[in-house]
């Protein structure tokens, strides 16, 4: 459901997480609960339409009603757990957006073109990511699709927690030997995922 620029001058206009508010132009910008894309305000929140005037400029704002309820955005760094693979695509679980960690989780796919950012049309999906896996992942802007979209292009996202997939190891955590590589510290086999580069919190500080 689109609301016009003419209806959103009134408020207490009802919205969901996606909808397509209304126009973004230079009179009429996104504020808390929203985002722009492609010339269009879109709501990330359930709840209200507020219009807060600024100076010549309109700013559109969603407030919650009751308690605030917290959904991803474009943008957003998020920890997912990998459900299905298939030539084309990973379907994902979100868990969490940031520290935050989530009462509930939202669907989400990772397609093979967003999988790395360099070499796209030799990926295979099945080498970098497999059911079980957690991964990092950032929040692309949201299509008309009823799922969120992925990707771990850049060298800080991927999987970060994977088990090994030899039964006899009992589902044993792996640890990455490199980007490409992760290995069982019982039976020394080795998997091929996309690892994510973990920054240590120490190298941040200086």
């Amino acid at each position: 459901m689109f609301v016009s620029n003419k209806n959103v001058e009134h408020s207490n206009l009802i919205c969901l997480p996606g909808q397509r508010l209304c126009l973004s132009d230079k009179k009429t910008s996104a504020g808390n609960g929203t985002y722009e894309r492609k010339g269009y305000i879109y709501a990330t929140l359930a709840g209200t339409v507020n219009i807060k005037e600024q100076e010549s400029c309109k700013i559109i704002e969603v407030q919650c009603a009751g308690n605030h309820i917290i959904v991803p955005s474009a943008g957003d760094v998020v920890t997912a757990r990998v459900l299905q693979v298939n030539q084309r695509f990973a379907k994902c679980s979100i868990q969490s957006i940031g520290s935050h960690v989530l009462e509930q989780n939202y669907r989400a796919v990772l397609r093979k073109e967003d999988i790395r950012a360099t070499e796209k049309d030799r990926v295979e999906i099945y080498k970098c990511y497999r059911p079980g896996d957690i991964i990092l992942a950032k929040v692309l802007p949201q299509v008309e699709l009823p799922c969120y979209q992925l990707s771990t292009a850049e060298n800080e996202l991927g999987v970060v927690v994977a088990v090994a997939s030899d039964s006899g190891t009992a589902g044993a955590p792996m640890i990455p030997i490199s980007w490409t590589e992760m290995q069982c510290p019982n039976t020394l086999a080795k998997e091929p995922r996309k690892v994510a580069k973990i920054v240590p919190a120490s190298a941040l500080k200086r």
